[in-house]
C-alpha cells in the first residue's frame, strides 16, 4: 500500500470510529501527521484525495473540515467516479442500476404516496413517444419519482446517479431500435400498476424485466454495431 493510501485509510478510520465527525475541523497538519505516524506530504496528498470525493472540505485560510457526509455529497462523489469510466463499463453500470432499482421499487410499493402515483401517471400521459427528448425526460422523471418514493435518501442518491449516467445508452436504444419507445412506455405502465396495487414482489419483477431489456439490447448492439457508429460517452450525464 502506498503512503498516500495508508494516510487515507487512517483518516477514514478516524471518521468511522468517531474521532472526527461531520463538521469537525481536522487538527493542524503537523499535529495530525505526528499522531498518525505519517509524513506531512503523505497526509497532504491524502487530504486532497478525500476532498475530491467530498469527504473532506478544504477551506483556504480556515482549515480542513469533515463534510456533512449527506446524500448530495454521496451523489457528487459517485458522479466523479463514473466520469472516469468509458463505454466498456456501461453494461456493468446498467447491471448495478438494475439491482438497486429493483430494491428501490420494492420499498416504494409500500411507501409511495397517492400524489407520487399520480405524478408518475402524468409523466406517462404527457410523453410524446415520437420525440426522443420527451422520452428521455419522462424516463428520468419516472425513475426519479420511484427513487424518492423508496424513502431512503442514500438509495435514491445512488439510483439517481446511475440513472443519469446511463440515460445516453437508453436514448441510443430509443433512436435505433424500432418499437422500443412504445415498449418502454408499456413497461413503465406495468410498473406503475404494480405500485398502485402496493405489491412489492410484482413491482420488483416488473422493474427487473424492464431494465433487463435495456441490458440485452445494449449487449447485442455493442457487439454488432461498427465502432465508428457507437456514440461516444454512453455513460455520460444527462444533458
Amino acid at each position: 500500500m502506498s503512503l498516500t493510501n495508508t494516510a487515507m485509510a487512517r483518516l477514514r478510520a478516524m471518521i468511522l470510529n468517531g474521532e472526527l465527525g461531520p463538521g469537525d475541523r481536522l487538527p493542524p497538519e503537523k499535529e495530525l501527521a505526528d499522531r498518525l505516524g505519517l509524513s506531512r506530504s503523505s497526509l497532504r496528498e491524502a487530504v486532497k484525495a478525500l476532498e475530491v470525493v467530498r469527504i473532506l472540505d478544504i477551506r483556504q485560510g480556515d482549515g480542513t473540515y469533515v463534510t456533512e457526509l449527506n446524500t448530495q455529497h454521496l451523489s457528487e462523489a459517485i458522479s466523479f467516479v463514473l466520469e472516469l469510466h468509458q463505454n466498456s463499463s456501461v453494461l456493468e453500470l446498467l447491471e448495478t442500476r438494475r439491482v438497486l432499482e429493483a430494491a428501490a421499487v420494492e420499498l416504494a410499493a409500500a411507501r409511495i404516496s397517492e400524489e407520487q402515483l399520480e405524478k408518475i401517471q402524468r409523466t406517462l400521459d404527457d410523453t410524446d413517444v415520437e420525440n426522443i427528448d420527451s422520452l428521455v425526460d419522462q424516463d428520468l422523471a419516472f425513475h426519479g419519482i420511484i427513487g424518492d418514493a423508496a424513502g431512503n435518501g442514500y438509495l435514491s442518491s445512488l439510483t439517481g446517479s446511475l440513472n443519469s449516467r446511463t440515460v445516453r445508452a437508453r436514448a441510443w436504444r430509443g433512436m435505433t431500435q424500432q418499437g422500443s419507445a412504445e415498449r418502454t412506455m408499456e413497461e413503465h405502465q406495468e410498473i406503475l400498476d404494480a405500485l398502485r396495487r402496493r405489491d412489492p414482489a410484482l413491482a420488483r419483477a416488473a422493474m427487473i424485466h424492464h431494465l433487463q431489456g435495456v441490458e440485452r439490447w445494449l449487449r447485442i448492439a455493442l457487439t454488432e454495431t461498427p465502432v465508428s457508429d457507437i456514440p461516444e460517452d454512453l455513460n455520460g450525464p444527462a444533458d
